[in-house]
């Protein structure tokens, strides 16, 4: 989906995915270290960053839709915190080498298979080694659900592609499961989701 597009939808009244972090990662940001240097990718308004910067880390995130950065910029000035925000896409974004401890990737699903494969290049890259990679998405059973997500297919994760991708990382935490959402009104109802958790080698 082009930036413009994005802009159309982030500048509906409210949030378009809610003000609170995604339950996913509630459950595995306990594995970061105090205190971490993150990464949060296509952050969308901000709900992931700036929960992470009330955790204590030192974020940065960007995002495509300038719209969507000015609701960031005020629910993080509303929460108190500082989050160094970026306008930028996946594809121009600069992945610095082992620039990040963290790198959070949240329901970032509207990149094409060829396009993701350099995102998912770019954020091994970007990782230190011995660097976490948080990423969390739909699976391809949820474009039946409609409750959420691209309606391309080909851009919804497996576990077995995901594996593919980050092969020879450490994966703590690897899962396919069914959940109820209500993360506004971007993500609400049955949802086919994929969890998953990675080490970069050291």
């Amino acid at each position: 989906m082009a930036a413009t597009a994005w802009d159309a939808r982030y500048g509906a009244p409210g949030y378009l995915f809610g003000t609170e972090p995604a339950a996913f990662l509630r459950r595995h940001g306990g594995r970061l270290a105090p205190g971490a240097r993150v990464l949060s990718v296509a952050d969308g308004e901000g709900r992931n960053a700036v929960w992470l910067a009330r955790q204590g880390h030192a974020v940065t995130a960007f995002d495509a839709s300038s719209v969507a950065l000015d609701k960031a910029r005020l629910l993080a000035a509303e929460a108190g915190v500082t989050v160094a925000f970026h306008h930028a896409g996946v594809e121009d974004w600069d992945w610095r080498p082992a620039a990040f401890d963290a790198v959070v990737a949240v329901f970032v699903q509207f990149a094409p298979p060829p396009l993701r494969a350099r995102m998912f290049e770019g954020m091994a890259r970007t990782l230190r080694p011995g660097g976490l990679l948080l990423l969390h998405g739909y699976a391809p059973r949820q474009i039946g659900y409609g409750t959420g997500g691209p309606g391309a297919v080909e851009n919804l994760y497996t576990l077995p592609m995901l594996c593919d991708a980050f092969a020879g990382w450490q994966v703590p935490h690897a899962a396919d499961h069914d959940a109820d959402l209500a993360e506004g009104t971007g993500h609400a109802g049955r949802s086919a989701l994929v969890d998953f958790v990675a080490l970069k080698p050291v």
